[in-house]
């Protein structure tokens, strides 16, 4: 059976289990209140830097969820929109994919697309593997991240679910402001948190439009809006806010958030 390797264990997360296991349960100790969301927006940059932030989002979720996660993660490399229908590996072992939930979507399958080098997708395997080990996953890469694109994208998980009958979490992976300075980061991704807590996906659109915000992820928080809203959904919670500043002291910033969406 082919599965899709892990290829940023070492750089992104640790490469040995036993340590890998130490930063999650560290990580996890911080309790979040059980929301029992539709989606989650987490991020995706290295451990160090984003992983508490993260945790906060997984964290929400009950620990006993065996679902499928639906994570939409955006193509750094330019690749167009796809789906991964192999397992995928951690350091902690085997995810299996939900292949059937996976080609209800009819989206090109890419494995090529998800192996390259990419961590939008795979920094999120670990912590539902050390959370969650009953649960499957459906990987998704977005190309496009338009709002044409985020509303076809929507439609298609939307009507997946309908047809298989899944118990699903939608999960968006996104970092938000890139390199900036600390005060800049945190005025312009409070603009767009804002609009997302009030799950307002043309005013978020708008909003990185008009204030340049270099969430890189924006198509995947969408996507993943318009489908819980489908589902019903009704607000978001933002569960944690830092930046890599708060870890490093550098003066020149990444934005990370962890929102439920219930």
């Amino acid at each position: 059976m082919e599965i899709r390797k892990c290829t940023m264990a070492g750089m992104f997360y640790p490469k040995e289990p036993g340590h890998l296991e130490q930063v999650l349960e560290m990580f996890f100790r911080t309790k979040t209140d059980r929301l029992h969301p539709l989606g989650i927006v987490v991020p995706h940059a290295g451990y160090p830097y984003s992983g508490a932030v993260a945790a906060r989002g997984y964290g929400c979720i009950d620990p006993g969820f065996s679902g499928t996660f639906i994570v939409i993660g955006p193509s750094h490399r330019g690749y167009r929109s796809c789906v991964s229908t192999r397992p995928w590996e951690t350091p902690l072992g085997i995810i299996t994919n939900d292949e059937r939930l996976s080609l209800a979507l009819e989206l090109p399958v890419d494995e090529e697309a998800h192996q390259e080098n990419e961590n939008s997708l795979e920094t999120q395997m670990p912590f539902i593997k050390y959370r969650f080990p009953r649960a499957r996953i459906t990987p998704i890469l977005m190309g496009d991240q338009t709002p044409a694109e985020a509303e076809q994208l929507s439609g298609r998980i939307i009507s997946a679910l309908h047809k298989t009958n899944k118990d699903a979490i939608i999960v968006a992976s996104s970092d938000f402001s890139h390199y900036v300075p600390q005060n800049e980061a945190e005025k312009l991704d409070s603009l767009a948190i804002d609009a997302i807590l009030s799950l307002d996906t043309d005013e978020l659109y708008q909003r990185i439009a008009k204030h340049r915000i270099s969430a890189c992820g924006y198509g995947p928080i969408a996507t993943m809006i318009r489908s819980t809203s489908d589902l019903g959904a009704e607000k978001g919670i933002l569960l944690s806010y830092m930046t890599s500043g708060d870890v490093t002291g550098d003066p020149e910033v990444v934005g990370y958030a962890a929102i439920a969406v219930i």
